[in-house]
């Protein structure tokens, strides 16, 4: 089986591995078209090469580079006629511009190779011409979709969608993730928190829940974003500013000795209009090390969590504060949900399942 995957996600070294394990799969040949680079909001990301063993890492030219709906690969058209795929896989949501271009390229060759497309939306939105023509187009022409979620794909059926779906989350956690060998010194209770700092990430009900939290703790907060300096001046006014550290953004690779840190992780999003969580990789990854987690009712969060940490109502600071006190201060509940949750990421969420689960999707096509 040929195929062709279309993804600029996969710049970043850490996600290469899913594509080392799955062109070990029996009889498939797997070329992977992604750009130099991606211009994100915190800066440039350049392609890392970690992880590109038994595929073909394909470097291609993209216009409109940092534009999510509008950036396209202007030779993938020439990369399709000289590889001809049995299957196309675009790693990207049906409304792009990259999505019309890659599927419109492959029926203009009179191709007979299946497409297949990835979405993450879990909100019903109806887009203004010209990008629900082409939502529309690559529903026409696709054989099939893998979507992230649950709500993903009850969206892609809402609009319409009637072929196959896959619940598929976009990258599994890798096996560096695990706990850590040495025992955390036990000298304060630490909570982390990792994200993009905007409004709907809900930081800043997790500082007024901090500041509702007696006892000896200490809280990092690990990103980057516009609501940084209103954070910090939310902290300052709760007069917990000692005991709340903001820390850079780190490349995926570091994010393990981040999580090792840690006693729990929180992630209080807040559904907005126009957003919802659409998954929290943080707590899949936060699980797979043995950090028990705390999350928001928003989105797809409590379908990650699932029995192994604790769901909380969003934008309520007192109940994420009896969260917190309540594993504060009972180690053996937080031994608990630390175990439960290595279970349930390695049973649901391990990159190995999601190759398994993606290789399987490949043949029934």
């Amino acid at each position: 089986m040929r195929v062709l995957m279309l993804s600029k996600a996969v710049i970043n070294g850490a996600y290469q591995t899913k594509l080392t394990a799955l062109a070990a799969k029996p009889n498939l040949d797997l070329t992977v078209v992604t750009p130099p680079y991606w211009q994100a909001e915190h800066g440039r990301v350049v392609l890392q090469t970690q992880h590109t063993q038994g595929y073909d890492l394909r470097v291609a030219p993209i216009r409109w580079n940092g534009h999510f709906h509008l950036h396209y690969y202007p030779t993938l058209p020439n990369i399709l006629k000289h590889f001809q795929p049995d299957l196309l896989h675009i790693d990207e949501e049906p409304y792009n511009f990259a999505a019309f271009h890659a599927a419109r390229a492959l029926t203009q060759l009179n191709a007979r190779a299946k497409i297949i497309f990835f979405a993450w939306q879990n909100i019903l939105r109806h887009y203004p011409p010209p990008f629900t023509w082409m939502e529309q187009f690559v529903y026409r022409v696709s054989d099939a979709a893998i979507a992230g979620s649950s709500e993903a794909r009850q969206i892609l059926s809402q609009k319409g969608f009637a072929k196959p779906i896959a619940i598929i989350p976009q990258f599994g956690v890798p096996k560096t993730f695990a706990p850590s060998a040495m025992p955390r010194a036990a000298d304060a209770f630490v909570i982390g928190c990792a994200g993009r700092l905007v409004p709907e990430k809900g930081v800043d009900v997790l500082l007024r829940a901090l500041a509702q939290l007696q006892g000896v703790w200490q809280a990092r907060i690990l990103g980057s974003g516009p609501a940084q300096d209103a954070l910090q001046t939310l902290a300052r006014e709760l007069d917990i500013t000692a005991r709340v550290e903001f820390l850079k953004w780190t490349d995926s690779s570091a994010m393990p000795r981040f999580y090792h840190s840690l006693d729990a992780l929180v992630v209080p999003s807040l559904t907005r209009p126009n957003w919802k969580e659409q998954f929290g990789r943080v707590l899949m990854e936060a699980m797979a090390c043995g950090v028990p987690v705390i999350g928001s009712a928003s989105g797809e969060i409590p379908n990650v969590i699932g029995d192994a940490g604790i769901v909380v109502p969003e934008n309520n600071p007192a109940a994420l504060a009896r969260a917190l006190d309540a594993l504060q201060n009972n180690l053996a509940r937080r031994q608990e949900l630390s175990m439960r949750g290595r279970v349930r990421a390695l049973e649901n969420f391990s990159e190995q399942k999601i190759v398994d689960d993606t290789w399987a999707f490949y043949q029934t096509l």
